[in-house]
């Protein structure tokens, strides 16, 4: 496997601070440890998910209690419907206002209770991870796709009367929990990765990997600790000279391990629960997301975003985030609007060569293309823009996912 030349990563991160070649080592293997601990991390909290989705889909065969629950999730639809018409800048964001709402009445008060009461208590660190993650990670999909509409906005989702108390909120408040750093969203999402749309310099940026090896995924998991950390991203403005989105990167990180030591300091078994396996569950599950957004490039075109931005199209696509194309091409498009401009940018993908899955969504990508390199199932979602066979599907995927940057 040939490392990823871009400067990040543990060594290259060493020599961005000075530190010499054993310095440089020990990043690298405390990097690889970060990896696998997000891996160690994740597995139970999936567990939890998938398997409480099985109980829900068992008692959603119940008739009486499934009526129940339609009826109360669509009273709950139209309060914060009404809500959204008084608060948000624009009402077709209240998707994104329901998960604010149900965060702030779940998750913040677990916390809270379980920082009162002192000593860890099993029950909270489910119902907190429970109220975090949802079952089948719905909620947590629901928070990034909601986390990443507010990067782009320029003052979040509330209006003008309530921006003050509310600015993103979900960054600057909520993503604490989920052990996302102010200023990786804001900052380092649309004034790094937008710049470079995955390309080389890209702190992100899967070339040199082989996407479809699990070992590969391995190091590029563990390289992505020092982006969910803001290292990264900081030493990406600073080596630029780029000092307003340096200090932004820079008082981000500070608040953020300010809150993760505070908290450690308090209980470090609470911290251990409520802080360090979030950030380790972000690590991994962020790492998966930007591992399969870009997973196709073209060996002849590699920093074609057009080519290596990937579409997933399914019936559960909240805020409409398959969309990934059409929000590289057009970032501050509403994300209601995203569907259409996918019909105008047509032509412009066909040429390009992008690629688009059906009822596949990016979790589904993962496991299909690296956990379990199943290539013919990914070949069955394949939406070609010229006929073609099964194993001209199958070559073209092969040909997407193997490039080595020199």
């Amino acid at each position: 496997m040939e490392i990823n030349s871009q400067e990040t990563g543990a060594a290259s991160m060493a020599m961005s601070f000075g530190t010499d070649f054993r310095l440089g080592f020990l990043f690298r293997w405390w990097a690889v440890l970060m990896g696998v601990a997000s891996t160690v991390a994740a597995l139970p909290i999936v567990a939890l998910s998938f398997g409480c989705y099985v109980a829900a889909m068992s008692l959603g065969k119940v008739r009486p209690l499934r009526d129940a629950y339609e009826s109360l999730s669509h009273a709950y639809d139209r309060i914060i419907e009404r809500l959204g018409k008084e608060v948000l800048q624009d009402p077709r964001d209240s998707p994104a206002l329901r998960l604010m709402v149900s965060l702030s009445l779940t998750a913040v008060p677990i916390l809270a209770t379980q920082l009162i009461l002192g000593k860890p208590r099993l029950l909270l660190v489910i119902a907190f991870y429970l109220s975090l993650y949802g079952v089948r990670f719905q909620r947590f999909v629901r928070m990034f796709s909601a986390s990443h509409v507010e990067a782009h906005r320029r003052h979040g989702y509330f209006s003008e009367k309530y921006d003050k108390v509310f600015g993103r909120y979900l960054e600057f408040f909520l993503g604490y929990l989920y052990g996302n750093a102010p200023e990786l969203g804001r900052t380092a999402h649309v004034c790094l990765h937008h710049r470079e749309n995955s390309g080389p310099d890209d702190t992100r940026t899967n070339m040199g990997y082989d996407r479809t090896s699990r070992l590969d995924f391995l190091w590029y998991l563990s390289d992505n600790i020092w982006t969910v950390l803001g290292l990264a991203p900081y030493a990406y403005f600073k080596a630029r000279g780029d000092e307003k989105n340096r200090k932004r990167m820079f008082w981000g990180m500070a608040r953020y391990y300010a809150y993760f030591a505070a908290i450690f300091i308090y209980d470090w078994r609470i911290g251990t629960m409520f802080v360090l396996v979030p950030l380790l569950c972000m690590n991994f599950i962020n790492a998966i997301t930007a591992w399969v957004q870009h997973a196709f490039c073209d060996p002849e075109r590699p920093e074609d975003y057009f080519a290596n931005t990937v579409t997933v199209v399914d019936k559960v696509n909240f805020l409409n985030e398959g969309y990934h194309l059409c929000h590289h091409h057009r970032a501050s498009l509403h994300w209601t609007e995203m569907p259409v401009h996918f019909e105008r940018l047509r032509e412009r993908m066909r040429e390009a060569g992008s690629l688009v899955f059906r009822d596949m969504d990016f979790l589904g990508l993962f496991l299909e293309l690296t956990l379990f390199r199943r290539m013919d199932v990914l070949a069955e979602k394949l939406v070609p823009w010229e006929p073609m066979n099964r194993e001209q599907r199958l070559a073209l995927l092969a040909k997407r996912t193997s490039l080595r940057a020199s």
